[in-house]
């Protein structure tokens, strides 16, 4: 991947959660909102416009760190555990997810209903498993696993200080972005690196053409 790719690829996600960020902030902070549309405040509602475009691009951040690590923790893993690497994925999923529905539900000593929290686990769960089944289908099926893990472990992992936050406003602002910036990396970031090799070997057989030509001549 060149320069200029790779500086289109980091901006294109840099707006999209500047975009998201500016969306989900219409359904969870929509009070916020009607403060000042009626009576309409122009100054203040360009405030809000301004303050959670920003609030997605600084989670749009956070997910480009989140994707360069990751990148660098696959190969590691497979490095380190080899064929066993698919199979340890699968067990931290498993243990990301049971986690966000225990701890949680534990915090609020029983106020939540813990079906609540398993809504929100299987629903991380499903648009993970649904990225992944597309780079899979963009890819190979090995690329199914670590897309999920991507997917699950990575952005929950982002998500933390999301979650942390007393109430739930926060985590939805935040995690809408991270969705958007993951999703939109992991199904880029494959067709940016074929086009390249497809450049590439465009460009060799352009320059063994005219050696051939060269020896023809000779002959």
């Amino acid at each position: 991947m060149n320069s200029r790719k790779l500086v289109n690829f980091l901006f294109k996600t840099f707006i999209i959660g500047g975009i998201t960020g500016l969306i989900i902030s219409f359904f969870i902070k929509s009070e916020d909102y009607a403060t000042y549309i009626s009576p309409f405040d122009f100054m203040e509602v360009l405030g809000l416009f301004l303050f959670f475009f920003g609030l997605g691009l600084t989670f749009s951040v956070v997910s480009m760190t989140g994707f360069f690590a990751y990148l660098f923790i696959h190969r590691m893993g497979l490095n380190l555990f080899r064929s066993f690497w698919p199979t340890i994925q699968v067990l931290l999923i498993a243990f990301v997810l049971f986690d966000l529905v225990y701890f949680p539900y534990q915090a609020t000593n029983g106020e939540v209903a813990v079906y609540w929290y398993i809504l929100m686990a299987a629903a991380l769960l499903s648009v993970g498993w649904i990225v992944a089944k597309q780079k899979a289908k963009e890819t190979n099926k090995h690329a199914f696993i670590p897309a999920l893990f991507f997917m699950v472990v990575i952005t929950t992992v982002e998500w933390v200080p999301g979650l942390q936050v007393e109430g739930t406003d926060y985590a939805w602002l935040m995690i809408a972005p991270l969705l958007a910036c993951n999703t939109y990396q992991l199904l880029t970031l494959h067709r940016i690196t074929k086009s390249d090799e497809a450049t590439q070997n465009e460009n060799q057989k352009g320059t063994k053409a005219p050696k051939k030509q060269a020896g023809a001549k000779k002959a």
